[in-house]
């Protein structure tokens, strides 16, 4: 949500306040010690997976919005088993992994029609994983001109969509898809 300020003497003097108060919620993460795991979970009603923001659950695999996304539409892939090393994957869990990959790349550019994609994971904290002990991989679609100054110099991102938007997007088009793995 944006704000503009007013004329005449106002604290803003005329520049764009941006309002992000989702955001709010990964900086007191952050300072949490939550030893929970955000991709283990058994089974789910759909109200918990609305809440959880899960687009898609089978045995192998999950697919979920990211909380706190680089960009609307931020998917996370993790197996089911908690698992930190992708040599650890059984076959039938890194096929559907690739499955769900290439499905989610399909899913957003026909929801969202981005210009590219960022997929891949961060294995260790070293690398950047923010959830180092459960394998998980990233899908991001990218738009001409979505990286500018904001997080440069500011440590900002803009998101151009709530999450409860995306969800509401993307989670019919996840409940028609149908992973077969043999």
């Amino acid at each position: 949500m944006e704000q503009r300020g007013g004329s005449g003497g106002d604290q803003q003097g005329g520049w764009r306040q941006l309002w992000a108060p989702w955001r709010s919620g990964y900086i007191r993460a952050s300072h949490r010690k939550d030893t929970r795991c955000i991709f283990c979970f058994g089974a789910l009603r759909e109200a918990s997976r609305r809440r959880r923001l899960v687009l898609y659950l089978d045995p192998q695999a999950c697919v979920m919005l990211n909380r706190y996304p680089y960009n609307n539409g931020h998917l996370l892939i993790a197996p089911r088993r908690h698992l930190a090393d992708p040599e650890q994957l059984s076959a039938a869990e890194a096929a559907a992994i690739g499955a769900l990959q290439t499905a989610s790349v399909r899913i957003l550019r026909q929801a969202l029609a981005p210009h590219g994609f960022n997929l891949g994971a961060n294995l260790g904290r070293v690398a950047g994983a923010g959830i180092a002990d459960h394998l998980h991989w990233h899908v991001v679609p990218r738009w001409n001109g979505d990286t500018n100054f904001m997080p440069v110099l500011t440590q900002t991102r803009v998101v151009s969509e709530h999450l409860d938007a995306s969800y509401a997007l993307l989670h019919p088009l996840f409940r028609q898809l149908q992973i077969t793995v043999s």
